[in-house]
């Protein structure tokens, strides 16, 4: 290859990629920020973290509880392995499974002297590999990625004769990729299926062959789905002498964070990358595993032992973001259930049990989670301090109507972007402009003129509705602006701006967040709602087996860990006024919480 000579790719070229979006210090970080000194990483930490953060070499599993400073303890190992020399910051590969979590990773590196290290999906870095050795490989540039997987799946319905509606499409697009995830052929797929649900009215032939028909519908556009990225950087590494050489020279040391979310493919990519090597680092948290459905499993957290018999197992269960109220229920629900942990609480102020709530029916929960939040922002919570978690997405409906009918303003977590609204990118564009002129005036100062342009006002506006909403928005930039360190230039801030956007790093609004369970992981509020504990919808009504009823459970556990001081969880006995009735969760009665009158919640 071209550059083979000059030994492991450095940081921003090849394969490797980017240190970030931009290359900039990062957000808030003003460049000229003295890094810590080793002794200053560790001190930062508690006695386990220290411990993790120590160990450099070899494989090491970190079995990382909610709330126990996961997060903190990887990066400042990173930056400690850095800081000493163990590690050269191009030869460092962070993974993990969301464009966000990949940002917050790059953010806290940059931070700690580490900012040349890569912190990627599994997808972008495989992406990058593609197409960097594609062209010498295979010839030509690499495929497009499918741009709407769904569109093509509903055309390749239409050539084997299978109707579909939107939710089946989902359906079925979510079946190719578990197919793909799970590295099976479509031979060994017609076997498993018969094992699997069907997307409605569908059968397994039906389903194999539109899956034969969009995989012909692919290599005529000459596209790749996501999927097929990690498959084929997986076969390039493992057919390919140059490509394995080239790759594990330049990464000698992996850290990968959510392991308990890892799939085949992406485990059988990762050992690919390592080649004979095992300087691995692994975080996870079994009870976390919330995404069995679409391949993830546990299983390959749980074996580490067994998979490197020379390495080290490590825990974290220290819990610094909840009460002990809250940590005491999340350990009773998953007592006894594979791979939980013990969390001790490390709050020293003590907060109210969680409480259950009965109520009649579905408008009846929604008006009383209204009321519910209405009495904590009374007691001097902020909106955004709430949020209120369910388990479909079609329950958020009756919550938007309840909180709007209130005056309470609510954002939906997977709705709009906040970089993409449109006063925001207004605002942003202005900024750019004016980050061009070079002025001494004060950040604050200049970024409280730009967003008067775009319709901001010192004062919010009366009421809730769009107006409210465009304010809100403004002034989260705002607020930004103020808590930017001091020194902080425009250039820098609308640099911070783009980097947001470009890693979906969102400021905070002053909003209720409704979110879907699975949504929230990775999340936190002081206040959290969890809505319709009932039998039917936690657990949801298909997962019938243990192993699917087990997944609900853990779903119900990432909602209680989301709270830092109280947990308010509701249930209706109908659905509607003229509903049928409901049961309790099952999973009610573990808690050891007393309902909103007192009594003890029951499953009957």
């Amino acid at each position: 290859m071209s550059n083979a000579g000059r030994g492991p790719v450095s940081a921003g070229a090849g394969p490797a990629g980017s240190a970030g979006p931009s290359g900039s210090a990062g957000p808030g970080v003003p460049a000229e920020v003295r890094p810590p000194s080793p002794d200053e990483l560790l001190a930062a930490l508690d006695a386990e973290q220290r411990t993790v953060a120590r160990t450099l070499l070899g494989p090491v599993a970190v079995l990382a509880g909610a709330g126990t400073g996961k997060t903190r303890a990887i990066t400042h190992r990173i930056a400690y392995g850095v800081a000493t020399g163990t590690y050269a910051p191009n030869h460092v590969l962070a993974l993990t499974f969301t464009t966000r979590a990949a940002g917050e990773l790059r953010s806290r590196l940059r931070s700690l002297g580490a900012g040349t290290v890569q912190a990627r999906t599994f997808h972008a870095a495989a992406m990058a590999q593609l197409s960097y050795f594609w062209p010498d490989t295979v010839g030509g540039h690499a495929p497009k990625i499918v741009e709407s997987k769904g569109r093509m799946i509903a055309h390749a319905a239409d050539t084997v004769g299978v109707s579909v509606d939107t939710p089946v499409l989902r359906d079925l697009a979510a079946e190719v990729e578990w197919r793909k995830v799970q590295m099976l052929s479509l031979e060994e797929y017609e076997a498993a299926a018969a094992e699997r649900v069907m997307p409605r009215d569908t059968s397994p032939r039906r389903v194999i062959d539109l899956m034969k028909a969009y995989e012909r519908l692919k290599d005529d556009r000459r596209q790749v789905d996501f999927e097929d990225v990690l498959l084929a950087t997986l076969g390039m590494v493992e057919s390919e002498p140059r490509v394995a050489s080239y790759v594990r020279q330049q990464y000698r040391f992996f850290v990968v964070d959510e392991y308990q979310d890892v799939s085949p493919v992406q485990h059988d990519l990762l050992r690919a990358w390592l080649g004979g090597r095992d300087d691995l680092c692994v975080v996870g948290d079994a009870s976390q595993t919330i995404y069995s459905f679409a391949g993830a499993s546990s299983d390959y957290l749980l074996g580490f032992g067994s998979e490197f018999p020379r390495g080290s197992v490590l825990r974290l269960e220290r819990n610094y973001r909840s009460t002990r109220e809250v940590v005491h229920a999340a350990n009773a629900l998953m007592r006894g259930q594979p791979g939980a942990l013990d969390l001790v609480a490390q709050t020293q102020e003590p907060g109210p049990d969680p409480v259950v709530v009965p109520c009649v029916h579905d408008g009846d929960e929604a008006q009383t989670i209204a009321r519910r939040i209405a009495e904590l922002v009374a007691a001097g919570a902020k909106y955004g301090d709430c949020a209120v978690l369910f388990r479909v997405g079609a329950q958020s409906a009756a919550l938007e109507s309840a909180l709007g009918r209130n005056g309470i303003p609510y954002r939906v977590q997977g709705g709009t972007r906040f970089f993409n609204r449109p006063e925001v990118k207004l605002a942003v564009h202005h900024m750019r402009g004016e980050a061009i002129r070079q002025t001494d005036d004060e950040l604050t100062r200049r970024v409280r003129l730009v967003l008067q342009v775009s319709g901001w006002t010192p004062t919010a506006p009366e009421g809730t509705g769009a107006v409210r909403d465009q304010w809100e928005a403004l002034q989260a930039i705002m607020g930004l602006a103020e808590d930017a360190p001091a020194g902080t230039t425009m250039q820098q801030f609308t640099q911070d701006l783009v980097d947001r956007a470009a890693t979906h790093h969102e400021p905070e609004v002053d909003a209720v967040t409704l979110a879907t369970l699975h949504s929230s992981k990775g999340l936190e509020w002081p206040n959290v709602v969890i809505a319709g504990a009932a039998e039917g919808l936690l657990p949801i009504s298909h997962a019938t087996t243990d192993t699917e009823v087990d997944e609900e459970r853990r779903l119900f556990y990432v909602g209680l860990t989301r709270a830092r001081r109280t947990v308010t969880i509701t249930w209706s006995r109908q659905g509607s006024t003229r509903g049928g009735a409901r049961a309790p969760s099952r999973f009610l009665a573990a808690l050891g919480t007393r309902t909103a009158d007192g009594a003890a919640p029951t499953t009957g």
